[in-house]
């Protein structure tokens, strides 16, 4: 595959579609610094129950698996642009509607179970708009790069998805900053979440400006179209003219091909891929960052800090991903991820059964993390949008990414409890998690560096 391309186009393209991740990572860790203020408002003066609480907390999740789960019939039916333009307006709903959920229907201020049901359903609205752009913004952009780029650009993703939740970290920070808690909790939280509709609007405007990806014109019979964007990206008739012959090559226009058309392993593969990045724990670590800093004896303000701390860490190892990812190749990446973050999370684990609380949890915290954001946090989605064939990608996103959210959900609920039970415990199950995702890692997944999404389809034609 040729190197000549047009890097500032390709660049372009790339940072209109991570808006999608960073919306993915603002609407998912908006909710940590609001969460113990929408307990303070609508759960305790309902008299309700933690169970309720957290099921509120973590509600968008169910959004997010709904998303995952039509994520494939949208972006085969509507095209991956379309269908990404679909997740900023549902940003946009879920941010008002979040922030203020009376408008329209309740008196502002009056507590009830329809206010928190009403409440629910823009968090589940924002949570599918986070499925479709969690599914579509790396199939998006792995289908406009380059083979020699794409690793590094489908990182820029999740790299947006972490800068996006260090944003809003920050944001949740600088709205709670010398507030009182009867003020953040009254007023707080809701700037919390309309601040969302910011960055929704900017996703939604710049997705008019981008095109659609070749491979999904081609798919939708636009030859035309597929090849004057893919002039655009290479900058050469010639180069584009072959690039879009194998793609043909490669498509089946009905959208019905089977998903198992090339045997059951790659499905597999990739919904492990998926659910490993979930059973490792690290979603624990990004919704109660600041409950967790806070039972280590961190004042409310000094937790929130902290998480900012987090929050760069996982920046600047996200971006160690992405310098490497195309020289080093994914499965070095991911072995050496596991293996640190099981370091870390056992290091924990022996920390938490001794009852020692300190600097020395923030530090293998920080190792766990770091570890994550540079392997399976920007890998697992380089991999997602690049292993499935052409025929196959959106059917097949759809339903690794639908397992993410559902792993997501089960590793998220259950933290509180598990952490009852015993703390030790909890991080143990998270470490033993991290070397079987490395045992996987060794064992199934196939290295996809320097390859072009048509030669990975000749992987499983052997299967």
């Amino acid at each position: 595959m040729t190197k000549q391309y047009n890097k500032s186009y390709i660049f372009g393209i790339t940072l209109v579609a991570t808006l999608g991740g960073l919306l993915f990572g603002y609407d998912t860790a908006v909710i940590s610094g609001a969460e113990k203020s929408l307990q303070a408002f609508l759960i305790q003066p309902l008299g309700l129950s933690s169970l309720v609480h957290g099921a509120t907390v973590s509600s968008a999740l169910i959004g997010c698996i709904i998303g995952g789960m039509i994520s494939g019939f949208f972006s085969n039916r509507l095209g991956r642009r379309k269908t990404l333009l679909l997740a900023s307006i549902l940003f946009f709903i879920s941010a008002l509607g979040s922030g203020y959920p009376e408008t329209l229907f309740f008196p502002k201020g009056e507590v009830s179970l329809n206010l928190l049901i009403t409440f629910n359903i823009y968090r589940i609205l924002g949570g599918i708009g986070v499925g479709l752009a969690s599914a579509v913004s790396p199939m998006y952009i792995s289908e406009i790069s380059p083979a020699a780029i794409r690793g590094r650009l489908v990182s820029f993703n999740q790299f947006a998805i972490i800068f996006g939740m260090l944003v809003v970290y920050f944001v949740n920070w600088e709205i709670a900053r010398g507030q009182s808690i009867e003020w953040i909790n009254a007023i707080g939280w809701r700037r919390m979440f309309a601040s969302e509709a910011i960055p929704a609007t900017l996703f939604g405007i710049l997705l008019l400006l981008v095109p659609e990806t070749p491979r999904y014109l081609a798919l939708a019979r636009k030859d035309e179209k597929a090849l004057s964007v893919l002039m655009k990206i290479n900058g050469s008739k010639e180069i584009a003219q072959n690039i879009l012959n194998e793609i043909k090559s490669t498509v089946d226009h009905s959208f019905k091909a089977s998903v198992f058309s090339y045997g059951k392993k790659v499905i597999i593969i990739g919904v492990l891929l998926s659910v490993f990045q979930q059973f490792v724990g690290i979603n624990v670590a990004l919704y109660y960052a600041p409950r967790i800093f806070e039972s280590m004896g961190a004042a409310k303000d000094a937790s929130m800090l902290q998480t900012i701390i987090m929050g760069f860490v996982n920046v600047v190892f996200t971006a160690v991903a992405i310098v490497t990812v195309d020289k080093w190749g994914r499965k070095p990446l991911l072995l050496t991820g596991s293996i640190g973050m099981a370091i870390g999370m056992f290091a924990i684990s022996a920390l938490a059964f001794n009852n020692i609380i300190g600097i020395s949890t923030l530090v293998f915290i920080i190792i766990y993390t770091a570890s994550f954001m540079m392997s399976w946090g920007p890998i697992c989605w380089v991999l997602i949008s690049e292993i499935f064939p052409n025929k196959i990608r959106g059917q097949a996103v759809a339903i690794a990414v639908a397992f993410q959210w559902f792993a997501n959900y089960l590793i998220s609920s259950t933290y509180p409890a598990m952490m009852e039970l015993s703390p030790a415990m909890t991080y143990g199950f998270y470490g033993v998690m991290s070397i079987l995702s490395a045992i996987f890692v060794w064992k199934m997944v196939p290295e996809t560096k320097g390859k072009s999404l048509e030669e990975m389809e000749e992987l499983w034609k052997k299967e």
